[in-house]
């Protein structure tokens, strides 16, 4: 399979709870609070990239044991969350039950799906790192799902 057909998959996760899903050609410059909760399928975030350097660096390509093995590649990818706009009247505590509904809602679905229909190769390793994340100039409380893949060349 390939990293495109995986972000597809990715972005047809259905996660009770999370208004829409955007796919790497569909996510919008500036979400708009109807738009949300939603999930944005996101392998390039420049404004998150400044405390990456060697953190999550995918593998490249890689070999197993012989030439004649099968051939992968790791990916490191992010699945952004975003529950509501921050610094408007509603404070982090209102939202907080929201963020960790739908975390759980989040992983029951991939649960579901572990290799994304046959894209991966081994179910996704995911970090979850709840919090503020700025997208397009504005501020969100959400969550960053770093899921890293493993996908046959």
């Amino acid at each position: 399979m390939t990293f495109s057909a995986a972000l597809s998959q990715l972005a047809q996760l259905s996660v009770t709870g999370v208004t829409h899903n955007y796919s790497i050609d569909t996510v919008p410059d500036v979400p708009q609070r109807a738009q949300l909760p939603a999930l944005l399928v996101l392998p390039l975030i420049p404004e998150m990239q400044e405390n990456r350097m060697f953190r999550d660096a995918g593998k490249g390509f890689e070999t197993l044991a012989f030439s004649s093995g099968l051939k992968s590649v790791t990916y490191v990818v992010t699945h952004l969350l975003l529950i509501a706009p921050a610094g408007q009247s509603k404070g982090l505590r209102a939202h907080v039950p929201l963020l960790v509904s739908v975390i759980d809602a989040y992983f029951t679905a991939l649960c579901a799906n572990p290799l994304l229909s046959a894209t991966l190769l081994q179910p996704a390793r995911v970090r979850v790192e709840p919090g503020l994340y700025a997208l397009s100039g504005q501020d969100y409380y959400g969550c960053a799902f770093r899921h890293t893949w493993l996908i046959q060349a």
